[in-house]
């Protein structure tokens, strides 16, 4: 990297930013993606074998809580601190986090950084296959950083747990916003992970992110359009809320859409419904409810 540092905080980059960007000295790039266990595939192979030039492959099924057996729950600050360093980020990086299914799991990282107090993190709009479709530049070529500079400061105010959102029911201080699809949030479908309830927490509204995109190209719909599908939906983005889902991924997206839209980030209840669908007393309400 040779070119000059740049002094930069946007939350989302184009895919033409970023390739006139690649070789900027404080610019750090994120391969973010994860997968859905019922998709057969596999993030860190398809990362060796294809990958934006520079990028760094983040996983979230490894870099989280080891003590935890929830799915990638986030991992104590200083383990998060280690892992970011070993891929040459330091706090003064603009990094830019991508995935291969658009923007579906590059939020989680997103997230993950503004938890641990890092500010200067964009999201590659579009992700991977935009990229792929503009015929930018990819590389099998394994990238090896110096480490970096790195230290994480765990903001709570980002995050919910099991017992806050429990106390919610009562309270009603934030509307609970659910991004698994429909079918799941009603209960009518079963849950990929097996040993779960089937419904949603009661209360709860559901939103998909898939709302939040264009169809066509998988990029993120304008501002004024992320605000009309909040209003159809009957909810005030400016207003109190918490963001759930399936394991704290889609609720991620949601998350940051808002934050798009109000420069304000929803807390992430980081247990979704992975920890309240197979915690024994956990009240569930379905569309039958």
């Amino acid at each position: 990297m040779n070119k000059a540092r740049i002094d930069f905080s946007a939350p989302l980059v184009s895919t033409a930013w970023l390739s006139a960007h690649l070789e900027t000295d404080n610019v750090r790039i994120i391969d973010g993606t994860y997968f859905l266990p019922n998709i057969q595939r596999n993030a860190a192979i398809e990362y060796e074998a294809e990958h934006i030039p520079g990028a760094c492959f983040f996983d979230i099924d490894d870099i989280k809580d080891p003590q935890n057996n929830l799915p990638h729950m986030i991992p104590p600050a200083e383990i998060f601190s280690s892992r970011v360093r070993k891929m040459g980020i330091s706090d003064s990086d603009y990094v830019v986090v991508y995935d291969r299914l658009g923007v579906f799991s590059s939020p989680r990282i997103w997230w993950t950084f503004r938890l641990f107090g890092h500010e200067n993190i964009a999201i590659l709009d579009g992700g991977l296959p935009k990229w792929l479709r503009e015929k930018l530049p990819v590389t099998d070529q394994k990238y090896s950083p110096k480490d970096g500079h790195f230290t994480a400061h765990l903001n709570t105010k980002f995050l919910r747990t099991f017992d806050q959102i429990k106390a919610n029911l009562d309270t009603n201080e934030e509307l609970i916003i659910d991004g698994r699809p429909a079918g799941r949030f009603s209960g009518e479908v079963e849950e990929p992970r097996p040993g779960l309830a089937c419904g949603h927490i009661p209360g709860s509204v559901n939103l998909m992110p898939t709302l939040f995109m264009n169809p066509k190209t998988g990029a993120l719909l304008s501002k004024p359009e992320l605000h009309n599908v909040f209003v159809s939906a009957g909810i005030d983005p400016e207003g109190p809320m918490a963001m759930t889902c399936g394991s704290g991924v889609a609720a991620a997206t949601l998350s940051f859409v808002r934050f798009l839209v109000t420069g304000k980030i929803a807390p992430v209840y980081d247990g979704s419904w992975t920890e309240w669908g197979s915690t024994e007393g956990a009240p569930v309400a379905t569309s039958q409810s």
